[in-house]
Parts: structure tokens; sequence; C-alpha cells
């Protein structure tokens, strides 16, 4: 909104108290914004810390829309399908980028910074500006101290580092 972009978000909690999903939808523009919600095949991202998850809301995603997911899964059913089926799943199915969060956010310096990580991983298809995220990242966490700013700063780098060097890789 600093960005005079304007802004509209939706969250759809189904049972996520006990593990279940969460469906986020984040809609940005420099023209007005009349629903929250995003339609089916509009969607230019799809952001996902959990893998399967993001194979849910494909029929969401543009012809020409990015997946950015991560690659740990979160296995809190007990057929929770193979990993390397769900991740060539993904590969298959649109322009991706699979990133290993949590190890980067442990390289950050906390396990718990795989969100950040994400952002950062995410950050090249969101047309806004490092300096900007980068910003409201340190006035997000600034209460908590500049440990905690520069650590997910850090993340937040490591996985945009991992974004550009996957795009130079597939040129």
């Amino acid at each position: 909104m600093e960005l005079g972009l304007h802004v509209k978000q939706a969250e759809v909690h189904g049972m996520s108290q006990r593990g279940g999903a969460v469906e986020s939808h984040l809609r940005l523009s420099s023209r007005e914004i009349f629903s929250d919600l995003i339609p089916l095949g509009k969607a230019d991202l799809i952001l996902s810390v959990e893998p399967m998850e993001a194979l849910r809301y494909i029929p969401f995603l543009a012809p020409d829309g990015m997946i950015v997911a991560a690659t740990e899964p979160i296995e809190n059913i007990g057929n929770y399908p193979d990993k390397e089926k769900v991740l060539a799943t993904i590969r298959q199915s649109a322009q991706h980028l699979l990133v290993e969060a949590e190890p980067l956010a442990r390289q950050a310096g906390s396990g718990r910074a795989g969100n950040v990580v994400m952002l950062g991983a995410a950050s090249p298809y969101l047309g806004i500006s490092t300096e900007q995220l980068e910003a409201a990242i340190a006035r997000f966490f600034e209460r908590k101290g500049d440990e905690v700013v520069n650590m997910n700063l850090n993340a937040f780098r490591l996985g945009r580092a991992l974004a550009i060097k996957e795009d130079e890789t597939s040129k």
C-alpha cells in the first residue's frame, strides 16, 4: 500500500488448527480491485510452503503463472503421496521453482525462517523491488531486535539468490 498499489487479501481457514490447509489470496494491482478472491486461471503466482498444497491450487494458476513451492512435505495424513511424485507433478504442471527452504532457513540462523526464505524465492516474480521488500521485513521484525531482523533479511536474501540462480540456469 505504501507503493500506491491497491491491495485485497482473503484467507480461507479450513481445518488449519488441526494440520489442514489454509488458503490465502493476495491481490496487488495498480488499478482498483473489486474482489478479494482470485478467479480460477488468473493467479500469476502460487507460493506454497508445502508441495502438495501447491498442487491443490493449480486450477487458480494463469497459463503463464509461476509456482514457487517448498520441497519439504508436512506429512500430517497417513496416506501422504510419495514426495518425488508430488514434485514431479509440479514440474510437469507449470513454470516452477522448487525450494529446499528448511536448510536455507537454518543457514540464515533459524529453521523457523522458512517462510521468509520462500518470500525471497518468490520475490523476483512480485514486481516489487528488493529494497522495498527488505524494508518491509525490517519493519515487521524490528520489535524483536536487530538479530531477528538480520536473520530474516538473510533468509530473504538466500531465497532470492536461489531464485535468481535457478532463473539464470534455466536460460
